[in-house]
């Protein structure tokens, strides 16, 4: 017993250091699965005797201990109490995101590739990817509490986007906030080189969220990287792009930016009477760049506006041809006739 409620100490110790000690900045894969063994220790704690009263009252009167020592070293520290032990991996993993000293080296072992589900829970010998499950349970949580209002991004991508931005939030409230923050989605960004497409998409549900000064730094960085951006309008469906179009004005711009520069890239090939990208590889076709705009254009009434007076402007700089093959503007807003027919002002634009 005694070992135990020692054990428990040290475990409450544990959590307070990975949430607010600079010594996170040394640990290594051993330190982390050393780190997660006593969390789900404290785990296994809780679920054999929360029921225990006797035992159950010696255990809280050692964290009550726990928590004014650790008061003293950390004022920031939130006292832990007995019904936190049941779940002590997901106040380790929440540390370890909010902690701005923790190395990005092991924010990639936590997410480096998922657990294997029929692996024995008990065992850490290979800790990479041990915050799978975490986000899985997590997911379910979500998808199960809003069965009304699932998103086209996944559960499992809304967590990653949510642990992304605490941790930007968290870097950004340090002295050299910008340069640091910098730094910090640079280092995702080379972690994430064979898995591109599931960082935009990760990036995708961070952009739907309504925290408007952590989305400004993210398209700020993203505007110092556009083939990542390019690769993310390009991936991305249509309709989710337009989705965040709708969202955030910012976001709209350099969206939009990105396609009309696809569109002045396109030379007209008369032998196969289309639009084509002669320069690009992978070229964008001008079927997949109509759909983007006619997204667009049906996102919302304020995007409808943005995008027609935008391309009418441009039709009418190259010379307000309407005649196919002469003009990319042009036949653009002749493509979006076909598919919005419903759109009045635009039919009377084409006549």
């Amino acid at each position: 017993m005694e070992a135990m409620v020692k054990n428990l100490s040290s475990t409450a110790e544990l959590l307070a250091v990975a949430a607010h000690s600079d010594t996170v900045a040394r640990w290594d894969q051993e330190t982390l699965r050393r780190a997660f063994h006593w969390a789900l220790y404290c785990e296994h704690v809780h679920n054999r005797f929360h029921n225990n009263p006797g035992i159950r009252t010696v255990m809280e009167r050692q964290l009550e201990m726990t928590n004014t020592s650790l008061g003293a070293v950390f004022p920031q520290h939130s006292a832990l109490c007995f019904t936190d032990l049941s779940r002590c991996q997901h106040l380790l993993l929440h540390g370890l995101l909010h902690n701005v000293h923790a190395p990005i080296s092991i924010m990639k072992i936590l997410y480096d590739r998922p657990i294997d589900l029929h692996k024995n829970q008990d065992s850490y010998q290979d800790v990479k990817g041990i915050c799978s499950s975490i986000i899985q349970c997590k997911s379910a949580a979500k998808v199960l509490g809003n069965l009304d209002m699932l998103s086209a991004i996944g559960p499992d991508a809304e967590v990653l986007a949510e642990s992304l931005l605490n941790k930007l939030d968290a870097v950004l409230k340090q002295p050299d906030s910008a340069h640091c923050a910098n730094q910090f989605l640079d280092s995702v960004l080379q972690g994430c080189d064979e898995a591109r497409e599931d960082l935009c998409v990760v990036l995708a549900a961070a952009l739907q969220t309504e925290l408007t000064p952590l989305l400004d730094f993210v398209l700020d960085w993203l505007a110092l990287k556009p083939d990542l951006l390019e690769y993310m309008c390009r991936s991305l469906s249509s309709s989710l792009l337009a989705d965040i179009a709708k969202r955030h004005l910012r976001f709209r711009d350099v969206y939009s930016d990105v396609l009309k520069k696809w569109a002045k890239e396109m030379e007209y090939d008369i032998n196969n009477i289309e639009w084509i990208q002669v320069s690009r590889n992978p070229a964008v076709s001008f079927q997949k760049l109509t759909e983007r705009f006619v997204s667009l254009f049906k996102g919302s009434v304020s995007l409808r506006d943005h995008v027609e007076a935008e391309l009418k402007a441009l039709k009418s700089e190259a010379g307000d041809f309407d005649v196919r093959g002469l003009s990319v503007w042009g036949d653009l807003l002749s493509e979006m006739h076909k598919k919005c027919p419903c759109h009045s002002s635009l039919q009377k634009e084409l006549k």
